[in-house]
């Protein structure tokens, strides 16, 4: 055993950090100004800002399990603005300003590593489309460009050119492509919050939500009941049901979402690679782990565990398109639960219950909204109600007025 850990493990006077990242829980208050359901990165981060930015601070972070443990904890860390439609182009976008400086802005390390990422296109009907998104991307100010087959040699020169003798004719590159550490990003966020008064109260179940005259006014726990002025609902995987507490449905279907990792190896990767015609996606990361997932399982289902069938799948892919990851040892798997809209975008905004703000439908895109899903929740809540324009196409009535904004052919493995 070191010395050193020894004289500290016998001493009274060790290295501690004397203030907490996090104060210590207290009891719940009889009425709060915002509820905020969820202490996931979405529901952390709009805290954040209602309270650095607004000077809202008697908030509540009601959170069942424990910080940034669902879905937050269950992501691959990507971030990327690289989609098909205006609307998402420009959500996007500005969260992955806002990553840029999220350490400088919490002073708390969020590990981002701009790493870039090249979508691989096998077929001419493919190529069309990534030329669309890359001109897209640059209207919006993106940095994406249409590479050539030459090119992705250059860029990832371990990858097989002929993936299952789907040969890869070009690449979608997206420079603005990164990396982030999931559980710090939400520490940042909850630490930021609490250190002005926010209040985080974890293993603290909703039960219930109680209206009066169409408006939401406390939330049952099982802690006990709390008045609010306001409801954000930010629960990634369950926002159908914690919707119907409140009274109405969400056009949500919720499934399972796995991915793995293997044991670390030598740096050989730095892009995010991804293939749809495989739904397949690898990267690497910084301490040498290969991450790979793909689309969501193919059925509906409330369920966090892992299965074999989609554990072969996802291999026979990667191995596709990496032969030599045969010989790789694989150290984890897991999944998370996804909410998903007909038209692959989120729902933020109004709900049927005033005062009750939604940001849901995540599906498999959440972690690279959580800074501007926060500061646009907030704006929202602050403001009383006045939709800010970024969120607006993503209200949740669009599917009665039929006015989807349509990212299928920018999700799938594109993660």
């Amino acid at each position: 055993m070191p010395f050193s850990l020894l004289k500290y493990g016998l001493s009274n006077d060790y290295p501690f950090e004397k203030d907490m990242d996090l104060p210590i829980q207290t009891d719940l208050k009889r009425h709060y100004d915002v509820v905020i359901i969820g202490g996931g990165g979405h529901g952390v981060a709009t805290a954040y800002y209602l309270a650095k930015y607004h000077g809202i601070t008697n908030v509540a972070i009601l959170e069942k399990g424990y910080l940034g443990g669902g879905n937050t904890a269950r992501n691959t860390a990507v971030i990327r603005s690289n989609y098909l439609t205006s609307e998402g182009v420009k959500f996007y976008s500005e969260s992955v300003k806002l990553f840029q400086n999220l350490s400088n802005e919490f002073d708390f390390n969020i590990m981002y590593s701009s790493r870039g990422q090249l979508t691989l296109a096998h077929t001419d009907a493919t190529v069309r489309s990534f030329r669309q998104r890359t001109e897209v991307n640059k209207h919006f100010g993106g940095r994406t460009e249409l590479i050539d087959p030459q090119q992705i040699r250059e860029l990832v020169p371990t990858l097989n050119m002929n993936p299952a003798d789907l040969p890869i004719l070009a690449g979608l590159w997206h420079m603005d492509g990164a990396t982030a550490r999931h559980d710090a990003v939400a520490w940042g966020y909850a630490k930021g919050a609490t250190q002005r008064g926010v209040e985080l109260h974890q293993l603290t179940e909703v039960t219930n939500i109680n209206t009066e005259n169409g408006k939401v006014v406390s939330v049952e726990t099982n802690r006990g009941t709390v008045g609010c002025g306001a409801v954000v609902q930010a629960v990634a995987g369950h926002s159908s049901i914690v919707a119907a507490m409140a009274g109405f449905r969400m056009p949500l279907t919720s499934y399972p979402l796995q991915a793995m990792v293997t044991t670390p190896v030598k740096p050989f990767l730095d892009p995010l690679v991804s293939s749809s015609a495989l739904h397949c996606y690898v990267q690497q990361t910084g301490r040498g782990e290969i991450v790979f997932g793909g689309g969501s399982d193919p059925y509906p289902l409330y369920n966090t565990r892992s299965t074999l069938d989609l554990k072969e799948s996802l291999i026979a892919s990667a191995i596709e398109m990496f032969p030599f990851m045969a010989n790789f040892k694989l150290l984890r798997q897991w999944a998370g639960t996804t909410d998903m809209t007909s038209d692959y975008s989120p729902i933020m905004g109004l709900s049927p219950v005033d005062n009750y703000y939604l940001d849901a439908g995540w599906g498999t895109w959440g972690f690279k909204a959580t800074p501007i899903c926060g500061k646009s929740l907030a704006e929202l809540v602050a403001s009383g109600g006045k939709v800010p324009d970024l969120i607006a196409p993503f209200a949740m009535d669009r599917f009665d007025a039929f006015r989807q904004v349509n990212e299928m052919g920018a999700t799938a493995a594109s993660h």
